[in-house]
C-alpha cells in the first residue's frame, strides 16, 4: 500500500510530500540545513521555533529561501 501524498507548490513548482511531513522535515529533505533558511507558508512566515510541529497540508503554497554568503 502506498502512503498518502500531499500536493504542494514549492517555490512556484509542483511538489509532493508524504502525509505527516513537517516544515522541518521538508527543509531537511531539500538538504538546506537550518542555517540561513526562511520559509513562507501560505503567505505567512513560518516561525522556525515551530517547524518541528507544523504539519504541511494538501494545497499548501511554500516559498523557501536559502541565503548564501560570499563576496
Amino acid at each position: 500500500m502506498v502512503g498518502l501524498m500531499l500536493s504542494l507548490t514549492l517555490n512556484g513548482a509542483p511538489h509532493a510530500v508524504p502525509a505527516g511531513t513537517t516544515v522541518a522535515a521538508l527543509v531537511a529533505s531539500l538538504a538546506l540545513g537550518e542555517g540561513r533558511v526562511a520559509v513562507e507558508r501560505n503567505r505567512e512566515i513560518a516561525s522556525r521555533s515551530r517547524w518541528e510541529e507544523t504539519l504541511l497540508a494538501d494545497g499548501d503554497v511554500l516559498e523557501i529561501v536559502h541565503f548564501v554568503g560570499g563576496g
